[in-house]
């Protein structure tokens, strides 16, 4: 970690938080009256130069100015951040379905920030509670799957043989009466070691649909909702540049990149900050993300955050979204009694 005097930290956070207030580059005249010390302006420019070889802050080349960079931030975040846990104006979450409680807490997040709320909704259960087969036509099947939240999976299987109606109800039959109430994978390790006790024909039809189920639920094990993506038009450092204003919304379309954004900090504890530039993570430099684990009785299920240019009020954020991962935490595991 980069070792900076008292002083120079002062000027450091001074100009972050003018910065981050007014979106401007930040020139020694304000930077004096922002940090309240008494340096005259040559000494002021001595530590800008300071910083800027350290990489903490850039000069834009149309401003005498200066603004901080990736690591400027991360430093500001990690050692001059002091969080004020007041109470925000948070409306409840109501118990409901756990889907409307994932809709509710993405909108919550975009109101209270104005900029792009997220939530990664919990992964689904891969449990089935019934089986069916369906005959389409010769060697295809359509296999239907029961959740025990009643989730409907579908999916069509293509066979070798040529099954008969009774052979597919025999089939379900048995997965119905042995397997009910059992994590899918847990089925398929259990089918091969049952195999030799069944009629080949059936048990092949049987490992087929197992693996097929198996694809199906996995489908769907996670979902992002997205909330208020149109907030972003209103902050100038994208309303200026149409090129991060797109960047910024493919990344919203490309949903995987955002699940593995959001995968890395459900594995952290509270509040994660992950600042555009410094890392592959966030793959642009206009933008940071703000999120959280929230967990169902004890238990980590899913991540919620907020997005929003690098240039955004961190303290607030991080009381924005750790108040709201609480209250969706709280919201299902209610839910859940």
């Amino acid at each position: 970690m980069t070792i900076l005097d008292d002083r120079a930290k002062l000027l450091l956070k001074a100009l972050v938080e003018r910065y981050i207030a007014d979106g401007q580059p930040v020139g020694s005249r304000t930077l004096s009256r922002a940090s309240g010390l008494e340096l005259s302006p040559a000494t002021i420019r001595n530590v800008m130069s300071d910083l800027e070889e350290l990489g903490l802050i850039a000069s834009p080349h149309t401003s005498a100015g200066r603004v901080p960079t990736a690591r400027g931030y991360r430093l500001f975040v990690d050692t001059m951040l002091t969080v004020q846990r007041e109470q925000l104006q948070t409306p409840a979450l109501a118990a409901e379905q756990p889907q409307k409680v994932i809709l509710n807490a993405a909108q919550l997040l975009s109101n209270l920030s104005h900029f792009v709320g997220v939530v990664i909704a919990p992964r689904r259960t891969s449990v089935f509670r019934h089986i069916e087969f369906l005959r389409l036509s010769e060697r295809r099947l359509l296999l239907i799957i029961v959740s025990p939240e009643g989730d409907v999976q579908n999916r069509v299987i293509f066979t070798e043989t040529d099954y008969s109606t009774s052979q597919l109800v025999e089939a379900a039959n048995f997965l119905n009466t042995h397997f009910a109430g059992m994590a899918i994978e847990q089925v398929r390790e259990r089918l091969k070691s049952e195999v030799d006790k069944l009629r080949s024909e059936i048990a092949t039809l049987m490992q087929t649909a197992v693996a097929a189920g198996s694809e199906a639920m996995n489908d769907t094990t996670a979902e992002v909702i997205i909330s208020g993506e149109r907030n972003l038009l209103a902050v100038s450092d994208f309303s200026s540049d149409m090129g991060h204003l797109r960047r910024a919304f493919e990344l919203f379309e490309q949903k995987a990149q955002l699940m593995r954004l959001l995968d890395v900090s459900s594995q952290a504890e509270g509040v994660s900050i992950f600042i555009g530039g410094e890392s592959q993570i966030v793959p642009f430099e206009e933008l940071s993300v703000v999120s959280s684990p929230y967990e169902v009785n004890g238990q980590v299920v899913g991540t919620l955050g907020v997005i929003g240019p690098t240039r955004m009020p961190y303290e607030r954020m991080i009381q924005i979204v750790d108040i709201t991962s609480r209250l969706v935490s709280n919201a299902l595991s209610h839910q859940n009694k």
